[in-house]
């Protein structure tokens, strides 16, 4: 593994890690910013930040606060939510990257909640292009018929109870999803609580924060997705009303795997999606 691994210290204050991949010194490609699924800790994303590396870019992991490395002292002290792992974390890094990087086309690729965060920083114009990965709403009775079927009782009665119980969700203990900060579960289940998820409890505030993203977006989604259903791909990417969206579902079949699901398609054995559908996307997005 060839990365160096760095603390940032955002505007409100809390630290977050990031890991950097590749020959720091050399001429990147350009540079990739991979931005994690809920509760999906960067390190999983380490087969496919290193495989980037060896096809000549820079890429960037990091984890919001209260998640993997970003977690200076138990997660029920954490004070983020999930605009906040947007307005603070997210917009830190790429600030970051373009300080060290400003010749570098920057490519943001974002997992599900990844993908969000466009819409949830301030500034997106040091980002050149982005490819969001199983993105979309979380609206429940949206959502595809496998988590359909639990989300119901994750939110109306899980949630409910355990938060204000432990002081923030305990993941971990549950076996569902991993432990996560107060502000992030409470903030979540009201969206996924409301048909236009974020946008529809947030107000207007946050659909012209939506619209203000200006940028070429490619959302890859999968057909076998079991908690992203198209609906919910497609009610998140509306959002981005001024930025040129190019939709692409891929079958598993189509790149010679039995399955791609909404978790694992960073780790190793998922090359084959990478070479025939991520790598042309990225290489078109750096141009």
């Amino acid at each position: 593994m060839n990365y160096s691994t760095m603390t940032l210290t955002t505007p409100a204050g809390h630290d977050i890690t990031a890991r950097l991949f590749g020959k720091h010194n050399s001429n990147p490609k350009a540079v990739c910013i991979i931005a994690s699924a809920t509760g999906v800790a960067q390190f999983l994303y380490t087969d496919f930040a290193n495989w980037l590396a060896e096809q000549g870019y820079v890429a960037i992991t990091f984890d919001y606060d209260g998640i993997g490395l970003s977690i200076d002292r138990h997660v029920k002290y954490s004070e983020s939510d999930v605009l906040s792992w947007g307005t603070q974390d997210s917009q830190t890094i790429v600030n970051y990257v373009a300080h060290r990087y400003p010749q570098q086309k920057r490519i943001w690729i974002g997992h599900s909640v990844g993908g969000h965060m466009l819409g949830f920083m301030d500034d997106t114009s040091k980002i050149d292009a982005a490819i969001t990965v199983a993105s979309g709403t979380g609206t429940w009775w949206h959502n595809s018929i496998q988590t359909k079927r639990v989300a119901w009782f994750l939110w109306y009665f899980v949630v409910p109870i355990t938060v204000p119980l432990f002081g923030y969700f305990p993941g971990d203990k549950l076996r569902m999803l991993c432990n996560l900060p107060k502000g992030t579960m409470q903030q979540w289940r009201k969206w996924c609580l409301r048909t236009e998820y974020a946008v529809g409890h947030e107000g207007d505030w946050l659909k012209q924060k939506f619209a203000d993203v200006d940028l070429p977006i490619t959302a890859i989604s999968f057909s076998d997705d079991e908690m992203m259903s198209p609906l919910n791909i497609n009610q998140l990417h509306k959002y981005f009303s001024n930025a040129d969206v190019t939709k692409l579902m891929v079958k598993p079949q189509d790149v010679g795997l039995k399955r791609i699901g909404h978790i694992g398609w960073h780790k190793g054995k998922f090359k084959p999606l990478w070479e025939s559908v991520l790598m042309p996307q990225i290489a078109n997005a750096h141009g």
